[in-house]
């Protein structure tokens, strides 16, 4: 069994995204504003990414795409390695993170 993931990246006349936009299984355009997208290579155990973001992404838009893939990086690492401390450990910088980009406040 194979999943596919298309990924649609249009560019402006300088060459700097404008719109992103991907489909997976279920055959759904979606429309983003930013990716992340790391591969670990087998055989160099070397990380490849590639980071895009459209022309019109607000800093207050990165913070948001920053902070939760930072929550989701702590998640998958909990999943993959059982690392509960450093796991909370990654909870908590993105906890910091999010306070510092004022996405939330202690209060809220």
């Amino acid at each position: 069994m194979k999943n596919t993931i298309t990924i649609e990246i249009e560019l402006n006349d300088n060459k700097i995204p404008k719109e992103i936009t991907w489909i997976g299984q279920d055959g759904k355009e979606q429309v983003a504003k930013g990716m992340l997208l790391s591969f670990l290579d087998r055989t160099t155990k070397d990380t490849m990414k590639l980071d895009l973001w459209t022309e019109d992404l607000q800093i207050g838009e990165m913070d948001q795409l920053m902070y939760y893939t930072l929550r989701s990086l702590a998640d998958t690492y909990i999943n993959a390695t059982g690392n509960k401390d450093l796991a909370e450990q990654m909870q908590q910088f993105a906890h910091h993170f999010g306070l510092a980009t004022e996405l939330f406040t202690e209060n809220s």
